[in-house]
């Protein structure tokens, strides 16, 4: 089986390095030249919670060649029409592309590479970009080997297929077969509603989220706005990590300091993690927030589900590209603390 790693970032990163080592013929594919580059010359170096180096092979999207069997798609869905379309004369007719990216883009994706190409999965361990042929793995190490990867077809059925991909990711960490994709991809939009997205509104990791009182707070509300908004759009949340999803929705506001405890447990493995979409505020890049908390925004419309607190993540992190700044913790911080006090 022939692997392409198309987007080789943080986490590709990570994935190509385990592929490798397990003996996979696998090529990282990355835009940045000179960790193209890096990679091939000293090889993926993961850090962090682990410590770890392969040998693996790496090109630029423009020195592609021959075909790929199996594609996992780890670039930003701000980028999926030219990528997609510039993959298209790489793949076979039985070519698998599982998307591994935020938020849910299975949709998009099959109406570019047809709808028998794809399969879907979610990515539950984090992991930060260092510097060019350098990823730190953020998750600890065994809840990594753990709950690595979700992934499924997207009607639901278990096939051989999805048995051949998930042996594949099992190199890299522990690969869980769901029977509910879209549930799936909820429940994973739902942590990075209430942590990536604050994350880069406030400027700070997650433990900062998980040690503030307002940013605890605000982190409780996105995902009860998010399983709220899902359920009216019938969306079945999927467990994740063992975790139920579905039970963080509040039924009072007696409900928010249990879920405060739940949130401070389920997240303390992620606690050093820090969003992708905030490296990209650094970086002066857009960022992929309009397909994060902005898809409960916009699911929302017509449910009668009013979604303050992921409509004020959309609107601190578009403020942040617009200015091509990075936002203050203790500045942004205030205007949820606004939203809590009206709320109380």
């Amino acid at each position: 089986m022939r692997i392409a790693i198309v987007g080789a970032g943080s986490l590709g990163t990570i994935v190509g390095a385990y592929l490798a080592d397990g003996g996979m013929d696998v090529e990282l594919i990355d835009a940045y030249q000179e960790h193209v580059d890096t990679l091939n010359q000293k090889g993926a170096k993961v850090i962090g919670t682990t410590e770890f180096q392969a040998k693996v092979k790496a090109v630029t999207p423009d020195n592609k060649s021959g075909k790929y069997d199996l594609v996992l798609l780890l670039t930003k869905q701000l980028y999926n029409d030219a990528v997609l379309q510039e993959l298209l004369p790489f793949l076979k007719e039985d070519s698998i592309i599982c998307s591994l990216q935020n938020g849910i883009p299975e949709e998009k994706v099959a109406s570019i590479v047809g709808d028998k190409r794809v399969i879907a999965g979610s990515v539950e361990f984090g992991a930060t970009f260092i510097e060019p042929g350098v990823s730190s793995l953020t998750t600890e190490y065994s809840q990594f080997k753990k709950y690595a990867f979700q992934i499924g077809e997207l009607n639901g059925e278990i096939t051989e297929r999805i048995q051949r991909v998930k042996s594949v990711l099992d190199l890299v960490g522990g690969t869980h077969i769901s029977d509910n994709l879209v549930g799936t991809k909820w429940s994973k939009l739902l942590i990075n509603n209430a942590f990536s997205g604050l994350s880069a509104a406030l400027n700070g990791e997650y433990g900062d989220i998980l040690d503030n009182e307002v940013g605890i707070v605000s982190a409780v509300h996105i995902a009860d706005e998010t399983i709220k908004v899902g359920h009216a759009n019938g969306i079945q949340f999927v467990k994740m990590n063992g975790f139920d999803i579905a039970s963080l929705e509040l039924k009072s506001k007696n409900d928010i300091p249990e879920r405060i405890k739940t949130l401070q447990v389920v997240m303390e493995p992620s606690r050093l993690l820090k969003a992708s979409m905030l490296q990209d505020l650094e970086k002066k890049r857009k960022t992929e927030i309009d397909y994060i908390n902005g898809v409960v925004s916009s699911k929302a419309e017509g449910t009668g589900i009013e979604t303050p607190y992921n409509d004020l993540v959309v609107k601190l992190v578009k403020s942040a590209e617009e200015t091509q700044s990075v936002p203050h913790f203790h500045t942004n911080i205030k205007a949820f603390e606004d939203l809590v006090s009206g709320q109380i």
